[in-house]
């Protein structure tokens, strides 16, 4: 190979590593995966990672040095956006190759299930044939601003901060399904918990807005929060 073309390959290689070494970081990961929910201040991700304002900053910049993220400042808040849906699809394709290729991750959520007593058998094609169907109560338990940015048509939008007190709502005869963010969102399973105390057949849809999307099924978007 003449010099000429080692140096063109080496170039993109290159181009290609920015992609990667920006996504090693698993905070830079949590906040992609926030990101296919739709649009969030900096502040909000803090809060819903954890991470720090500074932190969450950071990293913020990493991805978007890496073309991943865009921002738009707006009086003192900065909103931060994926720049591309492909950068959702390329999260989510992480994600199945991770599940399918460690065994880790696998041990980690069984132990995590186990320790919460949530073992339960559930039938996914089954349910989401009935969510499909409309033959369940669909409640998406994401904020109002992961609603309104897309959800699952016919799904009502009860953050799980509010499930308690509107728990009245709900029709006692019919199952409910809860769903949040993905495989890995806890928000669900704590709905799903509650509503069980409370008397209720409930289960929990692991698929999130955007798995739901990849599988070729419509996703409605509200301009106000139901």
């Amino acid at each position: 190979m003449t010099n000429k073309n080692r140096r063109f390959k080496t170039a993109i290689y290159e181009q290609f590593a920015r992609i990667g070494k920006a996504v090693s970081n698993p905070g830079r990961l949590e906040l992609l995966d926030l990101l296919c929910q739709g649009p969030r201040t900096v502040e909000a991700l803090a809060r819903e990672t954890d991470l720090g304002l500074t932190n969450v900053s950071q990293q913020l910049k990493a991805l978007r040095e890496a073309r991943l993220v865009e921002a738009e400042k707006s009086g003192l808040f900065v909103t931060y956006r994926l720049a591309d849906e492909k950068v959702c699809e390329f999260f989510r394709t992480l994600r199945l190759l991770a599940e399918t290729r460690l065994a880790e991750v696998g041990d980690i959520t069984r132990r995590f299930m186990e320790a919460r007593g949530d073992l339960e058998p559930v039938d996914r094609d089954q349910l989401l044939a009935k969510v499909r169907d409309g033959a369940v109560t669909v409640l998406d338990v994401r904020p109002p601003e992961e609603y309104q940015a897309g959800h699952l048509p016919g799904a009502l939008s009860v953050p799980l901060k509010e499930l308690e007190r509107k728990l009245s709502d709900l029709p006692g005869e019919r199952e409910i399904v809860a769903y949040c963010r993905g495989p890995y969102c806890v928000l669900s399973l704590e709905a799903v918990a509650l509503l069980k105390a409370h008397g209720y057949k409930a289960f929990r849809l692991q698929e999130g807005v955007f798995d739901w999307k990849a599988r070729g099924l419509p996703v409605a978007v509200e301009d106000e929060p139901k």
